[in-house]
């Protein structure tokens, strides 16, 4: 049976909990999209810093309009004006353009976070609030089992840095949905629901129907603790075991002796889907063959999610498979992310193209020199990045950087101090720590 609903000021009591978490005053974006678990937030939160902290914190709002149903539209200017009867600021980001025939929910959903943070830039804000509910984790962790996402699956992060740039935090994990709508009803608040949260092509729906036959998340995913801990482990692995070369190459030369390790398989699928140019780990499947190709102890090449797994009697060394290599063409001024792998500026007026360097290029010899076998020098510098100007000039202020591809759009805050020691192995900055008091926080005092 499903959670009996909390009285109306649990919901209150659970958002000036969540101000007391802030490390420094700040201003707060709260994502309204008009229905229960938003409009709860914004409602919840406002009431608390009225209450208690009307001098160190300040809100602000903005809806996503999709443009996906004709209706989107007018139920944004409602969001609006709801938002203008309580004195909240609020913006409407539109995502304009076409949009795709399928994945239009992985599409929205990029299209709302990238739109989100730039509305909390326009606005000053210092992070981002969803009202993610305790409904919304056990639908997430179903799917996430369902999907076999390998080692580790668990629910979403309270705080997950977006893009680099900012902070969204997600305060009512722990509350249900009937909960937040007893607190509207006494507010004689009203709320719509979208339509497509009732259509069952979408995977979301389907685990909402399968939890209302049981309600119980499945089994077996991990918590919020056990995953920072498993970060922090496999961190301290990547450490003691792992270096990378030009970004191109990661050498593991005393990998541990059991790879049924679940936090060095984590650590592990991390560096393949980094040097593969993948945003995300490889699925269960993956780690069944990464597994068996380990345990063996001879030589010999296994390819998963685009990257090579080369084990010699030096050591085992991952670097880009040469297929798949695009060109891609910068105009001057701009920016662009070449196979996944590399993000490219062309700080120059005249344009030029990001090409694989095919071997045989200064990258080669780079790695040769840097200790890597020939053979492995070789193969990598295959898929290495050039810069061809167009005129033929220097490309002194071409600019390229590694990509973190599993950690630079979206981070979970339990996995900070594995992709901050994944970074820094690619010569990359840490990731900026979140607003408020975390797990890892108190893991690090």
């Amino acid at each position: 049976m499903a959670a009996e609903a909390q009285a109306p000021t649990a919901v209150v009591e659970t958002a000036k909990r969540f101000l007391a978490s802030f490390l420094r005053p700040t201003r707060i974006l709260v994502a309204i999209s008009g229905g229960s678990d938003s409009k709860g937030l914004l409602l919840a939160l406002n009431e608390a810093i009225e209450a208690d902290e009307p001098n160190r914190f300040s809100l602000v709002a903005c809806t996503v309009d999709h443009a996906l149903r004709p209706e989107s539209a007018e139920e944004a200017r409602g969001v609006a004006a709801f938002c203008a009867s309580i004195g909240v600021p609020h913006l409407i980001m539109r995502w304009d353009g076409p949009k795709p025939l399928t994945g239009v929910q992985a599409a929205a959903r990029a299209a709302r976070y990238r739109l989100l943070a730039d509305a909390a830039e326009r606005l000053e804000a210092g992070c981002i609030t969803t009202g993610h509910t305790g409904d919304d984790q056990r639908e997430t962790i179903l799917m996430r089992t369902q999907r076999a996402q390998g080692p580790g699956a668990s629910g979403m992060a309270s705080a997950t840095l977006y893009d680099r740039r900012i902070w969204v935090l997600r305060p009512f994990l722990d509350l249900d949905r009937a909960s937040i709508r007893v607190f509207l009803a006494a507010r004689s608040a009203t709320w719509f629901d979208d339509p497509s949260n009732a259509n069952p092509v979408f995977e979301r729906v389907r685990a909402r129907a399968e939890l209302a036959r049981s309600p119980q998340a499945k089994e077996g995913a991990w918590d919020a603790v056990m995953r920072a801990r498993s970060s922090a482990r496999a961190a301290t692995l990547i450490a003691r075991h792992v270096r990378v070369h030009a970004g191109l190459v990661t050498e593991i030369t005393r990998a541990p002796a059991e790879q049924r390790d679940v936090d060095w398989q984590r650590a592990l699928l991390a560096l393949v889907a980094v040097i593969g140019g993948r945003a995300h780990i490889p699925a269960a499947d993956t780690v069944e063959r990464l597994t068996t190709f380990l345990q063996q102890a001879t030589p010999g090449r296994l390819t998963a999610g685009r990257c090579v797994l080369d084990r010699r009697s030096s050591g085992l060394y991952l670097y880009r498979e040469a297929r798949g290599l695009q060109v891609l063409r910068l105009a001057g001024g701009e920016t662009g992310l070449w196979d996944g792998r590399f993000r490219v500026h062309n700080g120059r007026d005249a344009p030029v193209s990001v090409v694989a360097e095919g071997g045989r290029g200064p990258q080669q010899q780079r790695l040769i020199a840097a200790g890597l076998p020939p053979g492995v020098a070789g193969r990598a510098s295959l898929s290495a990045p050039q810069i061809l100007p167009e005129d033929g000039e220097s490309v002194a202020s071409v600019t390229i950087e590694p990509r973190i591809g599993p950690y630079d759009t979206f981070l979970p805050g339990f996995d900070r101090i594995m992709a901050d020691r994944i970074a820094g192995l690619f010569g990359r900055a840490h990731y900026p720590p979140p607003p408020v008091h975390d797990l890892l926080t108190e893991m690090e005092r």
